[in-house]
């Protein structure tokens, strides 16, 4: 019971989910995300891994393409390596990838946070199957119903999408007198 307390308390379970991405159709979590999750520098952890190569295969652990290394940086505006940047393409995590790091870095710390993580992984596959059997069902009760309440049906379809991410305003507002 501490424990489950203390991982919680730890990280909370939101900020573990921002870091969650899916690449090449797995959900992953890269290296120096991870790294800053357990408090270690991601050479550090870069390190312990390939000191333990033969417990991360493929389907456990890959290394990015130089193309998706560069969508990354689009997607949240990092500076390139030219600009002291990160000179080395990530590696992903996939779940197994991640329960794997408990058993290479071995601090306490790192033990709490891995069930932090694997909690998030549950929570996630949770709400996908949820959204799917949500699908399934809107699915039936449409073939049941007549046309009429297509209407209804395209709407919930449409709330059921997930929204974009809005992008925020930076800077000051002036009051106009």
């Amino acid at each position: 019971m501490q424990t489950d307390q203390a991982a919680s308390q730890l990280i909370p379970r939101e900020r573990i989910e921002r870091c969650i991405y899916l690449i090449r159709g797995h959900k992953v979590m890269l290296d120096n995300e991870l790294a800053d999750l357990y408090g270690v520098e991601t050479k550090a952890l870069n390190r312990a891994v390939k000191r333990n190569l033969e417990r991360f295969p493929e389907d456990f652990m890959f290394q990015l393409t130089p193309e998706e290394a560069e969508n990354l940086r689009c997607h949240f505006g990092t500076s390139s390596s030219d600009w002291g940047g990160r000179r080395y393409l990530h590696y992903a995590f996939t779940e197994q990838g991640v329960a794997m790091l408990s058993s290479v870095l071995k601090s306490r710390r790192a033990a709490l946070v891995n069930v932090a993580i694997m909690r998030a992984f549950v929570k996630l596959r949770q709400m996908l199957a949820s959204h799917r059997g949500l699908a399934r069902q809107l699915e039936a009760l449409e073939k049941k119903y007549d046309v009429q309440f297509r209407v209804v049906f395209d709407a919930i379809r449409e709330l059921m999408r997930p929204s974009p991410p809005s992008l925020k305003q930076i800077g000051f507002k002036r009051n106009q007198d």
